[in-house]
């Protein structure tokens, strides 16, 4: 697993082009202030110990937004910081648990459009605790 997290003071995407045609189509923007966005990218060998990714992706989430001060999370998936990757089903599914992991332990969480690429937009503060990156 390979996660980069982002505080950003204002984050926006709209999706762009779907690579997925199982996903349903979508054409919501959003954005969202004062929030950390989580960038994930599940490796194959993820799938081999789901439930430990899944407690260590939530972990380091809770992690970054309390660095942060923030209570705001956004899970988008980024499968360009490793050069394998885990399958689309694996990644959704561990995607899902997490966002509802956060949200019982109180975080509001936004999670992007599964299987799109989508127009990004953000705004990054320039301190050493709005850029983390970990890999586990």
């Amino acid at each position: 697993m390979k996660l980069l997290m982002l505080y950003t003071d204002r984050f926006s995407y709209r999706p762009a082009h779907k690579t997925l045609e199982s996903e349903p189509d979508c054409s919501e923007a959003a954005e969202i202030k004062d929030a950390v966005i989580g960038l994930v990218h599940a490796e194959a060998s993820d799938e081999e110990n789901a439930s430990g990714v899944e407690k260590k992706l939530v972990k380091n989430l809770k992690w970054g937004a309390r660095k942060n001060e923030t209570r705001r999370i956004v899970i988008h998936t980024f499968s360009h910081l490793a050069e394998t990757k885990a399958s689309a089903d694996f990644t959704k599914s561990l995607l899902v648990r997490a966002e509802e992991r956060l949200r019982n332990a109180g975080y509001e969480v936004l999670q992007t459009p599964f299987g799109y690429f989508l127009d990004l937009d953000l705004q990054v503060p320039g301190r050493s605790t709005a850029r983390i990156f970990t890999s586990f």
